[in-house]
């Protein structure tokens, strides 16, 4: 039988190379609980009902906890914030911007004063250009150093949006650990149920108890008293969790398949006769029955 852990591995490459082209976390929840499914109906076909139960509920477990992946998402800048980072920048304009203002009434002072002095003085166009072409220098720079800063502006506002993904190969490797402890509870089981099936008589009491009564009995040659005993052994066999099943042709709870069936060598027979009863612990089938039917009923299957 192979265990769900090695099921996984003929599956997981194929497994973490659709994780790794899907972006979309939902997408990869659905994705792992599809292979799950059908490891699934793989795994339990060969397990007893004790080991099905046992796996379904550890796997509907797993399931629920992949289920919490889908709650990551991505998370946006408080408009506080936004508030705050824009607060200074207005700040520092205004001063920027009173600099400015002064600059060009000094500029515009010194121009006049030049202008001035041309009447007098014919070097002093000179120094009006030179004024002139260190005005124009200044402009320049402040055009390009506004033209900088809008630039910055705008990559600080067109930031890159975040990347939500799952690391496949250590998802895959946790997801792997939990498979292995499935396979190893339900091993455990498995072993239990040996070692149920292997108890010794001594440490069954009821039965020990019953079969000295029965022996007496029948060492003191009383049928009656026998019989019963006999009335006894239901009741014994419920103390160990078995259920003594008599076979009932119109009762849908009496499921044929737990008997074996002889025809009756007398043709007027019209009753099924159950020789032995079938003995179930829950619902798994411990001992078949034998019953004697109807010679009509057997040559009509």
């Amino acid at each position: 039988m192979k265990t769900i852990t090695s099921l996984f591995s003929e599956e997981r490459n194929q497994l973490q190379t659709d994780i790794d082209n899907t972006t979309n976390i939902e997408e990869i929840v659905k994705l792992v609980h599809n292979r799950l499914d059908n490891l699934e109906r793989i795994y339990i076909e060969k397990l007893n009902l004790a080991q099905v139960r046992l796996a379904s509920f550890f796997l509907d477990t797993l399931r629920q906890s992949i289920a919490t992946l889908a709650a990551a998402n991505y998370s946006q800048i408080a408009p506080i914030e936004q508030k705050q980072f824009t607060n200074p920048s207005t700040n520092l304009f205004s001063s920027r911007l009173i600099l400015k203002l002064l600059k060009g009434l000094i500029y515009i002072g010194i121009l006049g004063s030049l202008f001035s002095l041309t009447k007098t003085s014919p070097g002093a166009w000179m120094a009006i250009l030179l004024t002139s072409i260190l005005l124009g220098v200044e402009v320049m720079l402040q055009l390009e150093l506004k033209s900088q800063q809008n630039s910055m502006s705008s990559e600080l506002l067109e930031l890159p949006k975040p990347l939500l993904r799952v690391d496949s190969k250590i998802f895959l490797e946790h997801l792997g650990d939990a498979l292995n402890t499935i396979d190893l509870a339900v091993a455990r089981v498995e072993e239990w149920n040996k070692h149920e099936g292997d108890l010794a008589i001594e440490q069954l009491p009821e039965l020990l108890n019953f079969l000295q009564r029965l022996m007496g009995a029948s060492k003191l040659d009383k049928p009656q008293m026998a019989y019963e005993l006999a009335k006894l052994l239901p009741q014994i066999l419920m103390s160990q969790g078995i259920n003594a099943q008599i076979y009932r042709p119109n009762d849908p709870h009496s499921d044929r398949n737990y008997f074996d069936f002889e025809p009756s060598i007398d043709p007027d027979t019209k009753d099924h006769v159950t020789l032995t009863p079938a003995l179930l612990k829950g619902d798994r089938l411990i001992r078949r029955g034998r019953v004697i039917e109807p010679a009509y009923s057997s040559a009509r299957e």
